[in-house]
């Protein structure tokens, strides 16, 4: 039996997507047969696996709304453990309110997410920032979560908001598991990370945020802009190997 992993933040451009990608590739790089499914109407997923195409490729709006069945949805990648689910058309309208009323008013997200659970040692989950009911829908559904958190001041004033979130969520669901607060987009320059940092360390219990840091990284963004995770694209780079780390930490844990 595997494990879902939500990745979820309150606000955007905390390096969420990148986080669920990354660690998605380095868990498949270990032989793990992973799935990474995007559930943010935005389908910046895609992207950052080099799934790029003139039209949204299906996915699971589409399997929501019943016109396509899972099986012809789930994408291969170019790691053979790491298999996609993309948000799917979606992603290419303007409002996106029936695809929350359908997560909403059904468990077919919950249902899918279990028979992955079975089906796959690790389910990486995109969500939507925010927390909305795709967000608690996903949690309701997972046993572990990560929270990407920028070094930025402003970054600080989200973070109870989330952690209330998934407190609430556990209440319901008591397998899941806050695994930690990730730092983002850490920036030696000027100290304001370092201060963001402390701050974290100093007001948060010790082990709720992770020992390891992502670096702000100009690959990362290269490695985004070119559709491949930055753990293939640029291995030898800081934020690539903070991957890395984060997922072999988290595999010993989840043994």
């Amino acid at each position: 039996m595997g494990r879902v992993l939500a990745i979820v933040s309150q606000k955007g451009g905390v390096g969420k997507t990148t986080t669920a990608v990354n660690l998605a590739a380095a868990f498949a790089r270990r032989g793990l047969r992973t799935l990474l499914v995007d559930t943010d109407p935005q389908g910046a997923v895609r992207y950052g696996v080099g799934l790029r195409r003139s039209e949204a490729p299906a996915g699971l709006s589409d399997y929501l709304e019943g016109s396509r069945g899972l099986r012809e949805l789930i994408l291969p990648t170019a790691l053979p453990s790491l298999r996609v689910l993309l948000v799917g058309g979606v992603s290419h309208r303007p409002a996106h309110a029936e695809f929350h009323h359908r997560i909403e008013s059904s468990t077919l997200l919950a249902d899918l997410l279990t028979l992955a659970k079975e089906r796959c040692d690790i389910v990486v989950v995109d969500t939507p920032p925010g927390l909305g009911v795709i967000t608690r829908q996903v949690l309701k559904a997972s046993q572990h979560a990560i929270v990407p958190l920028q070094c930025e001041p402003l970054a600080l004033q989200t973070t109870p908001q989330i952690l209330r979130a998934i407190s609430d969520v556990a209440e319901r669901n008591p397998e899941l598991t806050l695994d930690g607060i990730l730092l983002t987009m850490y920036d030696d320059a000027g100290g304001g990370s370092a201060r963001v940092a402390e701050y974290v360390r100093a007001h948060l219990p010790h082990d709720m945020v992770f020992a390891q840091v992502v670096p702000r990284s100009a690959a990362a963004v290269d490695a985004f802009a070119a559709g491949q995770p930055l753990v293939l694209r640029d291995p030898a780079d800081p934020a690539a190997q903070a991957y890395v780390n984060l997922a072999t930490l988290l595999c010993e844990r989840f043994n």
